[in-house]
């Protein structure tokens, strides 16, 4: 299983037939990749990935052109560390990874 450190790399989705078929099955297998996806009927199990989804393509993909995927990866990787590190949430009060700082040992 590949990781990034100890937490292994998983892949949310949604229970669409593409994810749910024997060829993605295997694909993901091959990668070294954990898939995870909702149980049918509960919307909630993937909600913060959805939310972090919705966020990145109304505010980085459907506004900028991407010329290729190495620009593809910067961007995303540059609005990932943006979301987690200085995005202030409103109900919060400061970005996500300060809150959580606040229950770490």
């Amino acid at each position: 299983m590949k990781t990034d450190g100890e937490n292994p790399i998983l892949l949310h989705s949604d229970q669409g037939f593409q994810y749910t078929s024997r060829l993605y099955e295997r694909l993901t297998a091959k990668c070294g990749i954990m898939p995870s996806m909702s149980r049918k009927g509960n919307c909630f199990d993937n909600a913060a990935a959805e939310n972090f989804f919705s966020h990145l393509k109304s505010k980085l993909i459907y506004r900028v052109k991407l010329k290729d995927y190495e620009e593809a990866k910067k961007a995303i990787d540059d609005y990932i560390r943006y979301y987690n590190n200085e995005r202030i949430q409103v109900k919060l009060k400061m970005a996500p990874l300060e809150y959580r700082s606040h229950f770490e040992p």
